[in-house]
């Protein structure tokens, strides 16, 4: 009997194969689709989200507004946490298209769009199925078909695309997407200057890894050499081609041009910080992040499985049986074989590398790993081009693999039924779990996800297992579209759209000069929406230190304040003391009147010293 994922689609597939001008075409329409729905579409439809995204955002406006392009700032502050190249694309982008979402996030869309892409091209010039090992190949395995490596191309790259890992942080503007694109980006021209025989192949490919890793350096650090340089030696050592590619990857010169291209800012925001750059970048965002738990972020050991199994989903379920079927303990044989057929194996040096990397870390992330899952679907991806077009039984680790993803894919439609009892209880918007539910998108995600379970299942009883991918594809696509883009535009309005309201509510009620402080709570956003100075305080009593602190110049009678509704009657401001402005939700604008009497009570210098002096109410109304 023929092999039911082999036979029913060869014909086609074969057909398709010897049509090149229409195999680009369909691809080049694939990309588009894939890259628009996972990364472009309603890219700047929801807010800046708190905690993290406005840090950035605001880091690189200041950039724009200072002209100073060396030192980061965030809120009137430095902020080290992150090399500039971010900050320098959102700039970019905020001079061409205006300050807003879209182009906050648009360096976070491109590296995945770039990753996507180049997951394509890797696949479709070296997406052969796995070589026999240990012995005679036979012809199919063997041969370098178009129909493998187009097969390849397709699934690979819409299991790069849609999956929630990648959709999460390409749509968020932060440095970790960039980091992943400029990383995978690197070890694609690695790969092809490696296994391609054409000399001026070799050569932009050299410089294309060369050039990217520089680009990731100054992406997020040292990390953007450590990891493609751990990959890429742990690779050429199994293979015992350390010498022979050493010899022909121009060393001396892409060190150079890497240095050339990463350095020089460096040296000049040391230049203009000194120690401080020193200690709090490289000591506390890198070292004390590998070595100690910063910021509170510790997790088991077996953290990243958990992020790998549900961020990869559902095609997370084929990685064990993808990674196993490539022997790796077979090292000599993998030896005699050619550099064109070794995709899988750099892919799974790739993965391994990355994951037992931040495992030993001791500070731990869902982020930390996003830049392993290019590898993870380059893996998937060959071993769907393999069952597609070798002939073989299926064995009982294959209808293993099966049986998992129709659990993973029921599991994520329970996940998503009861997701608004996990949503948790935020003082500031206690009614985000009911709106989720009355959205209607925890049913219509589930149902998605069902009916993925569903089909799959239909098409293993049918024997029509070849078309699985396309199920899971489908499935995530139709999932992005009717429920995790409709469940951020519920969570914006929930979140983040009362924050965005009161930014706007601070520019019309604002005073001239009059401070800014949010009490009990800190939503960076705020300092973005307002593009002015937030002092975030604890309480109603630090308002008035923060008062007494300010210069002689800068203090008025009064400040607004942004906090809950329950902090204002808590507090030990009377209600005397201020004067509520507006009202959004849980969110309460007032404005704190500062009398001499509260400013030498807080005074240290009350009875007998020198008391602060307030504006007269001439100055204050100017």
């Amino acid at each position: 009997m023929a092999h039911p994922l082999h036979s029913p689609s060869q014909g086609f597939l074969n057909h398709w194969s010897k049509n090149p001008a229409l195999a680009w075409g369909l691809s080049a329409l694939w990309l588009v689709v894939i890259c628009f729905l996972g990364f472009w579409w309603h890219l700047g439809s929801v807010g800046l989200i708190d905690e993290t995204e406005p840090l950035f955002a605001e880091a690189a406006r200041q950039m724009v507004e200072t002209g100073d392009w060396i030192t980061p700032y965030f809120n009137g502050e430095t902020r080290f946490d992150k090399p500039p190249l971010v900050y320098w694309l959102m700039a970019i982008a905020y001079q061409t298209i205006g300050v807003n979402e879209w182009a906050v996030r648009f360096p976070s869309a491109l590296g995945a769009t770039a990753l996507t892409v180049g997951g394509f091209l890797i696949l479709q010039r070296f997406g052969v199925p796995i070589p026999a090992l240990g012995g005679a190949a036979d012809s199919t395995s063997m041969q370098t078909s178009e129909t493998q490596r187009w097969l390849a191309a397709w699934i690979g790259s819409g299991f790069l695309a849609f999956n929630l890992q990648t959709l999460v942080w390409a749509r968020t503007g932060v440095s970790d997407m960039l980091l992943s694109g400029c990383i995978g980006t690197a070890l694609f021209c690695f790969f092809a200057a490696y296994a391609e025989p054409e000399r001026w192949v070799k050569r932009l490919g050299y410089v294309g890894f060369y050039t990217f890793c520089g680009l990731a350096i100054l992406a997020k650090g040292p990390v953007g050499i450590v990891l493609p340089g751990l990959i890429v030696l742990t690779f050429l050592f199994y293979l015992g081609k350390f010498r022979e590619v050493w010899r022909e990857a121009m060393p001396i010169r892409g060190i150079v041009l890497l240095l050339a291209i990463a350095v020089p800012w460096y040296i000049l925001v040391f230049q203009a910080n000194g120690q401080d750059y020193i200690d709090s970048f490289f000591g506390y965002h890198n070292f004390e992040r590998f070595t100690s738990v910063v910021n509170q972020h510790s997790a088991p050991w077996y953290f990243y499985f958990l992020i790998v199994l549900a961020g990869f989903a559902p095609y997370s379920a084929y990685l064990p049986l993808a990674m196993g079927r490539l022997r790796v303990w077979r090292w000599q044989d993998w030896r005699s074989q050619p550099r064109s057929t070794h995709l899988g194996l750099f892919a799974l040096m790739w993965f391994s590398a990355i994951f037992l990397f931040f495992t030993i870390a001791v500070t731990k992330l869902p982020s930390y790993v996003v830049p392993l899952i290019p590898a993870a679907a380059l893996l998937v991806a060959l071993q769907w081009s393999a069952w597609m077009t070798i002939p073989t039984r299926a064995g009982w680790g294959r209808w293993l693999t099966h049986g998992t993803e129709v659990l993973l894919m029921a599991g994520l439609a329970g996940i998503m039924l009861y997701s608004p009892n996990f949503l948790g209880t935020d003082l500031a918007t206690p009614d985000f779990p009911a709106a989720m539910q009355q959205s209607g998108v925890p049913v219509i995600g589930a149902v998605i996800w069902g009916s993925g379970a569903i089909a799959t299942l239909i098409l293993l009883w049918r024997r029509q297992g070849h078309w699985l991918w396309s199920v899971q594809i489908a499935t995530f696509a139709l999932f992005l579209v009717f429920a995790l883009t409709p469940a951020l535009f519920v969570m914006d309005a929930q979140r983040q759209l009362p924050i965005r309201q009161m930014a706007a509510e601070i520019l019309a009620q604002q005073r001239r000069n009059e401070p800014i402080v949010m009490i009990g709570f800190a939503k960076p956003s705020l300092v973005f929406y307002t593009q002015q100075p937030v002092k975030f305080l604890s309480n109603s009593r630090e308002a008035v230190d923060y008062f007494l602190s300010l210069p002689q110049e800068r203090r008025r009678r009064t400040l607004l304040s942004l906090s809950l509704r329950y902090r204002i009657v808590e507090s030990d401001l009377r209600p005397r003391d201020y004067r509520e402005l507006k009202r959004i939700r849980k969110y309460n604008l007032v404005r704190i009147r500062l009398p001499l009497a509260i400013a030498q009570q807080r005074n240290p210098a009350a009875g007998g010293g020198a008391q602060p002096s307030l504006p007269t109410p001439e100055t204050e109304a100017e």
